[in-house]
């Protein structure tokens, strides 16, 4: 894709962004994340052996001159524990960038806001750059942008659920209102998810679950690069407005007998 995005100080050409886990071994997330051509791959910090440097450990498949990490917070349910992940991620990887996700409900996986907004603020005075996983609530992307946050994340649905964009309206209003990329993350089910979310404007798309969780992983990896670059030229190529009555698709001047 020839146009590029940025958060903070980062550039990027893919406007896909892949997960590290659940992939039945890491052979099949290095060939996953080829095929997807993800540059920007996220990875939880508190389930993933960073120290191990084996041959057969997550290192030995994970390429730092294609893919740029992106730490994250997921499993914290608190502001200090999602803090103090935070801190050791940059420690251990070296990267600014970090994921914030701090749950509030063990059963649907949604943010805790108060302990995201509380989160985000600790960590932009450390001076990282900070991505938070949030609701699609437009009143708390705004907030989230307003104290300094480098992007947004809202949830297409709940994490893991394949359900697809379950409210396109209220990312509307976000993607009207935030300057920031806003990046559509968990719930995309299939490639036509991905490409909605394009098409509605956001700057990139994250997804674990669709990809690692699908038959053939790869093959999935590489329809969602096809479906996001799609979704991106058509978004930048303009739709036609919907209508509901018929509009004929050929000139009428010059018709015969007219």
């Amino acid at each position: 894709m020839s146009s590029t995005w940025q958060v903070g100080s980062h550039t990027f050409t893919s406007r896909l962004i892949v997960g590290s886990g659940k992939y039945p071994n890491f052979a099949v997330m290095r060939d996953a994340l080829d095929a997807a051509g993800a540059e920007m791959v996220t990875v939880a910090i508190r389930r993933v052996d960073l120290s191990d440097r084996s041959e057969k450990g997550f290192w030995a498949f994970f390429d730092q001159k294609k893919h740029t990490m992106l730490p994250n917070t997921a499993g914290c349910y608190d502001v200090k524990s999602a803090v103090t992940t935070a801190r050791l991620a940059r420690e251990v990887t070296g990267s600014d960038l970090i994921k914030v996700e701090v749950i509030g409900d063990e059963k649907t996986l949604f943010p805790d806001n108060e302990g995201l907004l509380d989160a985000c603020k600790i960590l932009l005075k450390d001076g990282f750059t900070v991505l938070p996983y949030c609701i699609d609530d437009p009143v708390i992307c705004r907030k989230l942008e307003d104290m300094g946050c480098h992007a947004v994340m809202p949830l297409a649905a709940p994490i893991g659920s394949g359900l697809g964009i379950r409210n396109p309206y209220n990312l509307r209003i976000i993607l009207e209102q935030c300057s920031v990329p806003v990046i559509v993350d968990a719930g995309v089910g299939t490639a036509s998810d991905a490409a909605v979310a394009l098409e509605l404007g956001a700057a990139a798309v994250l997804m674990q679950t669709a990809i690692a969780g699908a038959d053939d992983p790869v093959k999935m990896a590489r329809a969602m690069r096809l479906a996001v670059e799609a979704g991106r030229l058509a978004f930048e190529a303009g739709r036609i407005p919907m209508k509901l009555y018929a509009t004929a698709s050929s000139p009428l001047t010059g018709v015969i007998g007219s």
